[in-house]
């Protein structure tokens, strides 16, 4: 078990702002990847790879995007902002080094944060462009964000069907 330190906020130096960055994401942020259809892809679909922050207020996403370094901020429909970053290069060169230099703590974050970096890698490789590569995406993104809440417009089925055979329909 990891030891956990407190930290007020008027001892925030680059380090301690580095924790207080990844306890607050632990709380308020996602990691997390989109499938979108794509007829002018060469597989007909896009890998979106996705790290985001929500809040009401927007001052502690002002200060996580000058630490990343990327992402812009939005006001969703509902009032609350949040801090997007889809870029797949600006996550892994930035997103990622981040919150492996200051760890997530809890369980679930840092099993979703795993699958993310393993997607992105894949991505950054190049493996999203061709079937296998995208089928190996897709069964990790299944994984990813279990439980209560989640809402995915597509799942591993809706991308690869399993295609019925005459011998399976009586």
């Amino acid at each position: 078990m990891r030891s956990v330190q407190t930290i007020s906020r008027k001892d925030l130096d680059r380090k301690n702002l580095g924790y207080f960055i990844a306890g607050f994401v632990e709380g308020e942020g996602s990691f997390n990847v989109s499938l979108r259809k794509k007829s002018d892809y060469k597989v007909n679909w896009q890998v979106v790879l996705s790290f985001n922050v929500s809040q009401k207020d927007p001052s502690i996403l002002y200060i996580i995007k000058k630490e990343l370094e990327c992402g812009i901020i939005k006001t969703r429909k509902d009032g609350l902002r949040s801090l997007d970053t889809t870029n797949a290069q600006e996550i892994v060169e930035k997103v990622i080094p981040y919150f492996s230099k200051y760890p997530l703590l809890s369980k679930s974050k840092i099993y979703n944060f795993n699958i993310f970096c393993k997607i992105s890698k894949l991505v950054q490789s190049g493996e999203h462009k061709n079937i296998n590569g995208l089928k190996k995406i897709s069964l990790l993104r299944e994984k990813l964000n279990k439980g209560k809440g989640r809402t995915r417009k597509y799942e591993y089925k809706d991308i690869f069907p399993v295609k019925e055979s005459s011998e399976t329909i009586r």
